[in-house]
């Protein structure tokens, strides 16, 4: 998997990329990822990148020609163009199924807006797909970004130890993660579950899967909607309090 994101800060972007798991996948090879600055391909002495909106308002634009250029020196270095994808509110909201889905791509481009974001020719003319993080705005698109090559990078074989460090978190099957405990059993007088102590692996499976539906079934009933249930999954649920029937039916 190779990531190349586009960006007017990419030792924003490196500095990230290259701490913690993402970085040490990096440095054995089993994911690429690479910052371009987009200021490169400005054609004045003062790298001039942006410029006021035709039609009036505030802030400034992208232009859309030092992205063009950009994009066109990857795609001739690469031989073809990767799936591009550009972060913006107006975008769909990123879902695990859609990371998932992206990690399985040879390749991914990120390009990152700034200011009042981007000329919307360029948009048209290279990008396959919008993604937004949430309903709200942030300065730039480079936080976006980093999010979402962090949650790509991390479904790619080889990063994480196992596929099932990823298959048992929140929203990978709709539903959330059950709670977790370390040593000490006893902290400050509050003890971890003693099933959780028991040795009994089938035990710890089913109350790890109960606790999972509990807490989607409280704190985001909507994805139970789409959550691949089991029957037994569906007898634990219709046996809870009415309260949580109540959030599935």
């Amino acid at each position: 998997m190779r990531i190349d994101l586009l960006t007017l800060f990419p030792e924003m972007c490196e500095a990230v990329m290259a701490e913690s798991i993402i970085g040490r996948a990096r440095k054995k090879g089993a994911v690429q990822v690479c910052c371009h600055q987009i200021r490169n391909y400005a054609a004045d002495k003062h790298s001039t990148v942006d410029d006021s909106p035709f039609g009036g308002g505030m802030g400034m634009l992208l232009k859309a020609e030092p992205i063009a250029l950009c994009m066109d020196d990857l795609i001739a270095h690469l031989g073809k163009k990767p799936h591009t994808v550009y972060l913006s509110p107006q975008g769909k909201t990123l879902t695990q199924r859609r990371v998932f889905e992206l990690s399985k791509l040879e390749g991914l481009v990120l390009l990152c807006g700034h200011y009042e974001g981007v000329d919307e020719r360029v948009l048209d003319s290279y990008v396959d797909e919008e993604i937004s993080i949430g309903d709200y705005v942030v300065t730039g698109g480079e936080l976006p970004a980093l999010l979402l090559a962090d949650a790509v990078c991390r479904m790619v074989p080889d990063v994480l130890s196992s596929a099932e460090c990823y298959e048992e978190e929140s929203h990978f099957h709709s539903l959330l993660e059950y709670p977790q405990y370390t040593r000490p059993a006893n902290w400050r007088g509050h003890l971890a579950p003693e099933i959780l102590l028991s040795g009994n692996h089938e035990m710890v499976r089913r109350w790890r899967r109960e606790q999972s539906l509990t807490r989607t079934a409280q704190k985001r009933p909507d994805l139970l909607k789409r959550a691949d249930l089991t029957e037994e999954d569906r007898r634990f649920l219709n046996s809870c309090a009415e309260s949580l029937r109540d959030k599935i039916d």
